[in-house]
């Protein structure tokens, strides 16, 4: 499908919010002192290797919402958010009240959005794609 000027500039907006403000959350995984409160948590969940699947989950946070914002592999890195925030709003906050998993939810929906859309024409991809 090919969008408008105005819809790239929309496109980008999307992916900057969605793309900076998961890697805001997945840098206080990643870097933050409470990795062993989120392993716990996963290992609670009976996911096996939980050490791995936290740090799955922390880093797609991290380099995937970098990914995202930057447009670098948008559809993959969207698809990694989705799953870590499907976990997160249906398991993790799947019985708490909806202001609790509101976030959780409109990452989820941002990020399908993106895995439909891609990264759009101002975005690493394409700069990286038209030099080809």
């Amino acid at each position: 499908m090919k969008l408008f000027v105005t819809d790239q500039w929309a496109l980008l907006f999307l992916r900057i919010g969605c793309g900076l403000g998961m890697a805001y959350h997945g840098y206080q995984k990643v870097f933050g002192d409470n990795m062993d409160m989120m392993i716990e948590g996963v290992a609670k969940m009976g996911f096996p290797l939980p050490f791995v699947f936290a740090w799955a989950a922390a880093l797609s946070e991290f380099a995937g919402g970098l990914a995202i914002a930057l447009g670098f592999k948008t559809r993959c890195a969207a698809f990694l958010v989705f799953v870590t925030m499907s976990v997160a709003a249906f398991m993790v906050h799947g019985q708490d009240p909806f202001n609790v998993k509101e976030l959780a939810l409109a990452y989820w929906f941002m990020s399908a959005a993106l895995m439909g859309l891609g990264a759009g024409s101002l975005s690493v991809d394409k700069l990286i794609g038209s030099r080809r």
